[in-house]
């Protein structure tokens, strides 16, 4: 299905070559960019830093967890019906402790991804910086990037119809 949105997307943006003449289009792969740009690197080895940090305090309290729960399997028997309540409940709070935590480092809105943006945000902007920069010194009408999902970087002012398009909707 994206093949066929961006082979249509490539044939209206052909259109004006048609009518115009040449229209230049480049394309960059912003994973190799990344790959080889030092901020880059030292942004996500300071992430991995953090991940690694956070993952061995996460393996602490599941490690306490198993230890509990593995003490509680061989003396639940034994244990009476107070002291059997008390360790599933303290169980069941070790688990809370361990759900919150992934969740609060890990989650969708956890410090890992706010970190990541963080981190990442100065460099991206740099690299989307240097991709204007070549742009427009060499010329081109689009810039896309090829790495994972087609995505467009860059187009000259000139081919923005949002206005026209706003125009025609209201009527």
């Amino acid at each position: 299905m994206k093949r066929i949105f961006f082979s249509g997307l490539l044939f209206i943006i052909a259109l004006p070559v048609i009518s115009y003449g040449q229209m230049k289009i480049g394309y960059v792969d912003s994973d190799a960019i990344m790959d080889k740009l030092p901020d880059a690197q030292d942004a996500k080895q300071k992430l991995d830093v953090l991940v690694q940090e956070w993952q061995g305090e996460l393996n602490k309290i599941e490690n306490t967890w198993k230890t509990k729960y593995d003490d509680y399997e061989k003396r639940k028997l034994i244990m009476t019906d107070q002291s059997r309540a008390e360790l599933e409940a303290e169980l069941v709070k070790l688990e809370k402790q361990i759900s919150e935590y992934r969740e609060k480092k890990f989650g969708t809105n956890g410090e890992m991804f706010q970190k990541q943006d963080e981190l990442m945000k100065p460099v991206q902007n740099k690299v989307f910086s240097a991709i204007k920069e070549v742009a427009l010194e060499e010329d081109y009408d689009y810039v896309f990037d090829k790495s994972g999902d087609i995505l467009l970087l860059y187009a000259k002012d000139k081919y923005d119809i949002t206005m026209k398009v706003l125009n025609k909707l209201k009527l």
